[in-house]
């Protein structure tokens, strides 16, 4: 059965006529996606700090949200998450995910760093997932600067957020960097082949529909080659071993939902360790939608958790 809460979301926007984001072209659907976040989002909660810095990207400055957790010293060495944020590689910004990181940050006692990746139709795959991967290093690299423990970095983000950390986790082993302490997967994007069953059973009538998919992928991979790349399909990639342990969040009238539990299966099947949960009452996107829907609350509270029990593994370990 479908959360009540949801049903009603999804009812309010069939009663308001509000179009789908595929039928605004990506502009308009960037500043839609950026007034509707207010309906359904939680007030941001207040934090000791919040900074925009810029970090060296492939092709130019990369912005960054830097925040700290509330009651945190100016001085106190903490652990991070950097966050990619979902918006399927068009649309979605600092400030739309910015609640959420805010919450998290506070929840779990870390800094979180959020990137403003390049993205769609503007520059296409791999351009989002090179901007995150460097700046990953950066703030790796530049731990001491920014005053969190390069031992103690998670990574993390929801929907294409959730494609972008994996294929960092995916990228950092390969070229032998540093090995997060988590991968925080929250219903990612990890097949562009939108050939799985909840794609096609989910697919209309749950706000994110096949239709709004093929528009995200079509901006971002215009070209079949990009679908059948590790890059943009991370569950075809040659060798899942080695990779941080890592959380995976999925819900259940989510067209994304099977491509998320096959990925945690995958990460399971290759030795890593993997959690995987379901809200299988559920619709895409729910979790910064804590004002209206109340199990979004509870995910926020598990992510934090388990980014706090893989900080303090970091540090026992």
């Amino acid at each position: 059965m479908l959360d009540p809460q949801a049903k009603a979301l999804i009812d309010l926007v069939a009663e308001k006529g509000i179009p789908p984001m595929h039928a605004s072209p990506p502009v308009e659907a960037r500043q839609f996606y950026r007034e509707r976040r207010f309906f359904s989002q939680p007030e941001p909660p207040e934090v000791a700090e919040s900074k925009d810095i810029q970090v060296p990207g492939p092709l130019g400055p990369i912005p960054v949200r830097v925040i700290r957790p509330i009651g945190s010293k100016a001085d106190a060495i903490l652990p991070a998450l950097v966050y990619y944020h979902g918006g399927g590689h068009v649309i979605g910004d600092l400030d739309t995910h910015d609640t959420l990181c805010r919450s998290l940050a506070n929840l779990a006692g870390c800094s979180v760093l959020s990137i403003d990746y390049r993205m769609a139709p503007e520059h296409v795959m791999p351009a989002a997932s090179d901007d995150c991967v460097a700046a990953t290093k950066w703030i790796h690299s530049h731990a001491a600067t920014l005053k969190i423990d390069p031992k103690r970095i998670a990574i993390g983000g929801d929907s294409a957020g959730g494609h972008l950390a994996a294929v960092v986790a995916l990228t950092l082993k390969q070229d032998n960097g540093f090995k997060p302490v988590l991968q925080l997967l929250l219903y990612p994007v990890t097949d562009a082949s939108q050939e799985r069953e909840s794609m096609r059973t989910n697919g209309e009538g749950y706000l994110l529909t096949r239709e709004t998919m093929a528009y995200f992928f079509g901006h971002y991979m215009p070209e079949q080659w990009m679908r059948k790349d590790w890059r943009g399909s991370p569950m075809l990639a040659k060798d899942h071993s080695g990779l941080p342990p890592a959380m995976v969040i999925t819900a259940g009238y989510d067209p994304l939902h099977d491509e998320g539990r096959d990925y945690a299966d995958k990460l399971s099947a290759a030795g890593v360790p993997t959690q995987y949960i379901c809200f299988a009452r559920q619709i895409h996107g729910f979790i910064p939608m804590g004002r209206i829907i109340d199990e979004a609350n509870t995910a926020v509270k598990l992510c934090a958790q388990t980014l706090r029990d893989h900080f303090l593994n970091a540090t026992t370990s």
